[in-house]
């Protein structure tokens, strides 16, 4: 039996909970540049704000209701760690399955229903987060079970086959709208008209995964939990600038910035980077700019997690393709091809890595651990430089868990 756990309006309700004063009012967070909507309290949902929606579209009458909170990753994380922490000691098994949603297990649990309501109750208490519980027999049922709770006043719904009668078909967990549209014109509306398919047709038609859909609503596990999460194929950091860059210089200490926050990714999974790939762009949506939308990447003779190599490839391929008189609004870099950093897959011929590179790379990893991201950085960054191109955020709130200069003052 698995359940999924998801948390409420997941990114509005930790603002909450570090700001009382928020509960029951239209609270929204927004993306980088605080330029659209990413999440949204019930209260704004109910005044029609929509997801993804530009801050500056939303009807003026509308707009001067809600409250704008900039999107705070890392403490959202935090929180999230949190949660997961609190599933852990309930259940025998737990998978991550995205920032606000956790696949948990029942085996050996006896009374489904009550842990449930206990895991609940124990994470509003201990975290202040709001959850809603999915309990099925599959992962795609306790998905719909979960999307379900989130209309009942207790939270938690054990599925059965009578929901799936009345359960849209696209609600249902991996059937996106290309699919629907299809199954919708072959007469198939709900996730019951869907189960009782014949599978063969089913399989002709659309493939093996809708397949496997199918299957998973007549209560056939085809997705197993994973607790341990699949090592990474590429990890990549890009952001759009607060205001446009147009000088080789600033478009550097930004790409410098990238990298090192990369690198470290990278070496917090204990990888390493085969390939550096580096990319910039224009603003496509700003009429009458001129358009430049460069990209180069490199296969790296040896691989590497030491961010001083990782910076001279980046600036190296950076100066390949950079152009004078554009207005850049993006840049990024991705690490390509990972593999276990204490593999070692060397070639005769390329030069060897600087010596004691591992050392110095945990050196600096620790020290940033221990005093703040930041404490110590690379002078190719701009390290400490006040970052004209910077992500624009003027309503983020504080990094209540992971600052000790932010935290909460009681008097």
């Amino acid at each position: 039996m698995f359940g999924l756990v998801d948390g409420n309006n997941f990114y509005c309700s930790v603002e909450r909970v570090f700001d009382p004063r928020l509960h029951g009012k239209p609270v929204v967070v927004a993306s980088s540049n605080d330029g659209c909507v990413i999440a949204r309290s019930q209260e704004s949902k109910d005044l029609g704000v929509k997801m993804g929606e530009p801050l500056h579209l939303i009807d003026k009458s509308v707009r001067k209701q809600l409250i704008v909170r900039s999107a705070n990753f890392g403490l959202y994380g935090d929180v999230s760690g949190r949660v997961v922490d609190v599933l852990r000691g309930l259940f025998p098994a737990v998978e991550v399955y995205s920032i606000d949603e956790s696949f948990v297990a029942f085996d050996g649990i006896k009374d489904v229903r009550t842990t449930a309501l206990e895991a609940r109750a124990r994470i509003l208490k201990w975290t202040g987060i709001p959850t809603c519980v999915g309990i099925g027999p599959t992962k795609t049922l306790a998905k719909a079970g979960n999307k379900l709770a989130k209309k009942t006043s207790h939270g938690v719904v054990r599925i059965q086959r009578k929901h799936l009668l009345k359960y849209p078909l696209e609600d249902v967990w991996g059937v996106g709208p290309r699919w629907c549209a299809r199954l919708n014109q072959d007469g198939l509306l709900t996730a019951a008209d869907l189960a009782s398919s014949d599978p063969e047709t089913i399989k002709a038609r659309y493939g093996v995964v809708l397949l496997r859909t199918l299957k998973e609503l007549n209560g056939v596990s085809c997705a197993e939990l994973e607790e341990v999460e699949p090592q990474r194929q590429q990890i990549i950091v890009s952001r759009s600038f607060g205001q446009h860059v147009t000088t080789h210089q600033e478009l550097s200490e930004a790409l410098a910035t990238f990298a090192v926050r990369a690198c470290e990714k990278l070496r917090a999974r204990s990888l390493k980077a085969n390939g550096v790939w580096v990319w910039a762009n224009t603003n496509a949506f700003k009429v009458g700019v001129k358009q430049y939308h460069p990209s180069v990447a490199l296969n790296l003779p040896i691989a590497t997690s030491d961010t001083r190599q990782i910076l001279d490839v980046a600036q190296a391929l950076l100066k390949q393709v950079y152009r004078d008189g554009y207005a850049y609004k993006k840049c990024g870099i991705g690490l390509l091809d990972l593999m276990d950093s204490d593999v070692e897959q060397g070639d005769l011929f390329a030069a060897q890595p600087p010596r004691q590179s591992q050392a110095l790379m945990s050196v600096l990893d620790a020290a940033n651990a221990k005093f703040g991201r930041g404490a110590m950085g690379f002078a190719s960054s701009g390290w400490r430089k006040q970052e004209t191109w910077a992500v624009k955020r003027e309503n983020l709130s504080p990094a209540y868990t992971s600052d000790w200069k932010q935290l909460m003052r009681v008097r």
